[in-house]
């Protein structure tokens, strides 16, 4: 599980670091990265809230392709997760 929340958190990072990406979506980015990583909740809520921003920077129409297509990859990975600590 630790290797794949690191995967996650790579994309996320490089996400958030990408200046050809509109800022609202590296902030978001960034606030899903925090969100898995904050450790009061259980695994599950925390991949689920991750999702729900992922989700949200998806289909917001400024995101670039490029961007999109990891952001989906994250999700996937997430959903994983999720479903792995039940």
């Amino acid at each position: 599980m630790a290797s794949k929340i690191k995967n996650i958190t790579d994309v996320l990072d490089f996400l958030a670091g990408d200046d050809s990406i509109p800022k609202n979506i590296r902030r978001g980015a960034s606030d899903a990265k925090a969100r898995l990583l904050d450790e009061k909740d259980a695994m599950d809520v925390r991949a689920t809230s991750a999702m729900m921003i992922l989700d949200e920077l998806a289909n917001d129409n400024n995101t670039p392709l490029h961007a999109r297509t990891l952001i989906w990859k994250a999700t996937s990975e997430l959903e994983g997760l999720a479903a792995g600590s039940r």
